[in-house]
C-alpha cells in the first residue's frame, strides 16, 4: 500500500489540534501538568501575534504529526536562527521517516529565510531521537545548559 505523506503550514481553525498535539508530547515527555495553554491561547499565540509557526506532518490526509518553531537570533552569527520548540510524531506512526522528513521541511525554511543556524533541545533519555538528530549532522551543545525562570519566577525577579 503506497502511503501520501505531506507537510503543510497549519491553518487558525486547527488551534485545537495544535494543542491537542501539545499535549500528546507532553505526555511522552512525562510532564502532561505543566501544559496550561488554552485553544484561544495557542490561536491569539500562533494566528494573531504570530509568535511561532505550526506545521502538520500528514499521512494520507490524517494529521500524524506537528513541528512549532520560530526565529531567534544570533548574536555570534549576526542573523536570525530557526528554533525548533517541539516535534512530535505519533507513537504508532515513528520509524518511517517522517521526523526526519520534518527536519528536512524546517531546514529548508531556515535556509530559503536566510537563519545563520537551527537549534533545538531534547531530553537526554530520548535516544531515538538522539539518534535522528546525530544521523543529519546535529552536535550536543555539551557545555551549555538551559537556564529558565518560570512564569511566577520572572514577575518575582521583575518586581524586586
Amino acid at each position: 500500500m503506497n502511503t501520501l505523506f505531506t507537510i503543510r503550514p497549519a491553518k487558525p481553525e486547527e488551534a485545537g489540534l495544535v494543542l491537542d498535539f501539545i499535549k500528546k508530547l507532553a505526555v511522552y515527555e512525562k510532564c502532561a501538568d505543566e501544559v496550561v495553554a488554552d485553544e484561544a491561547t495557542i490561536r491569539h499565540s500562533l494566528f494573531v501575534e504570530r509568535a511561532a509557526e505550526v506545521v502538520f506532518a500528514e499521512e494520507d490526509g490524517v494529521v500524524i504529526g506537528f513541528a512549532l518553531f520560530f526565529h531567534n537570533f544570533s548574536t555570534f552569527v549576526g542573523r536570525k536562527g530557526l528554533y525548533l520548540e517541539d516535534l512530535f510524531i505519533l507513537p504508532e506512526k515513528r520509524g518511517r521517516g517522517y521526523g526526519k522528513a520534518l527536519l528536512k521541511y524546517l531546514a529548508r525554511i531556515a535556509v530559503d529565510r536566510n537563519c545563520g543556524r537551527m537549534e533545538w533541545i531534547c531530553l537526554d533519555w530520548n535516544k531515538p531521537a538522539l539518534t535522528v538528530y546525530r544521523s543529519i549532522g546535529a552536535v550536543p551543545m555539551d557545555e551549555w545548559t538551559v537556564q529558565r525562570l518560570d512564569e511566577m519566577s520572572l514577575r518575582k525577579f521583575a518586581e524586586e
